[in-house]
């Protein structure tokens, strides 16, 4: 039976045997759906302060089950909010990164030449700076705020993608498909986003899974710094750095998003296990 399955179908039964990925997938389903509905189910926003119930403590049968912080907000709800934001650029950023980096990385391989050598070259420039000086660069440049944020996080995450792919097409522009399809007139752009890209997708997709948790981090770390999302609007970031504040008399304000973020993370790192895993050609 499995003979008459294509490789992708045999490589997604392989990885719905996982069950440690599985489960991941599962958990870190119910966190992203917490997040995205849980803040519609009460009647307040992260942003609105409750004077009555200032740095309340936990409390299930108030209408601050968790509690607030020093300026009456509610808890629960910013944290989940603050997950809608670092999860949606997580996972956004992932994407366009990873887009941009095997496109990028497609032509350089399939082109080869001095077109390859100087694409790779400007990415090795990119390379040369330091990670974290060039986003904060690059977030003061755009001037701050979500949008800086993100293009500053996906412009300098797209170069390992470009990097893997680019080397995966120097060996399929060589492969009789590819020359079949180039003695037959197609032209090389088609070639690249017919042939190339689509033969790149298990490498990808792996590459994809590692991805999420390096931009989530990345974001969490230059909010934390105050780069990045910054008060009212929350992020897991901005509200582990306050957390962080006030571990001496609440770690209740770090304990709830930390726990979070380090949950994402783990759920994350054994989706991308089974998918390494799943799509490894080594494998039976």
């Amino acid at each position: 039976m499995a003979r008459s399955l294509s490789t992708f179908q045999v490589q997604l039964r392989r990885f719905a045997g996982n069950r440690l990925a599985m489960l991941s997938g599962a958990v870190l389903a119910l966190i992203a759906l917490g997040c995205f509905v849980g803040p519609l189910a009460f009647p307040f926003t992260g942003e609105d302060a409750d004077f009555d119930f200032i740095s309340a403590p936990v409390d299930f049968g108030s209408p601050h089950l968790f509690g607030t912080d020093d300026y009456g907000r509610d808890l629960l709800v910013r944290v989940l909010e603050g997950g809608r934001v670092s999860l949606t650029i997580g996972f956004l950023g992932a994407v366009t990164a990873g887009l941009i980096g095997v496109l990028y990385g497609a032509v350089a391989g399939y082109a080869g030449g001095l077109t390859d050598r100087l694409m790779m070259r400007a990415v090795e420039v990119l390379y040369g700076f330091p990670y974290v000086i060039l986003v904060i660069l690059l977030s003061l440049l755009f001037g701050g705020g979500n949008v800086a944020l993100f293009a500053a996080i996906v412009f300098t995450l797209w170069l390992t993608p470009a990097v893997i792919v680019r080397a995966q097409a120097q060996s399929l522009s060589r492969r009789e498909f590819v020359e079949a399809a180039r003695a037959g007139g197609m032209r090389a752009g088609s070639i690249v986003w017919l042939h190339i890209v689509p033969n790149c997708a298990a490498v990808v997709i792996v590459y994809g899974s590692l991805l999420v948790p390096e931009v989530i981090l990345s974001e969490s770390f230059l909010s934390f710094l105050g780069i990045g999302i910054k008060e009212p609007q929350a992020s897991w970031g901005n509200l582990i750095e306050t957390g962080t504040a006030a571990m001496g008399t609440d770690l209740r304000l770090l304990l709830l998003p930390g726990t979070l973020l380090a949950l994402v993370l783990f759920c994350l790192n054994f989706i991308a296990d089974g998918l390494r895993d799943a799509f490894d050609p080594n494998e039976r």
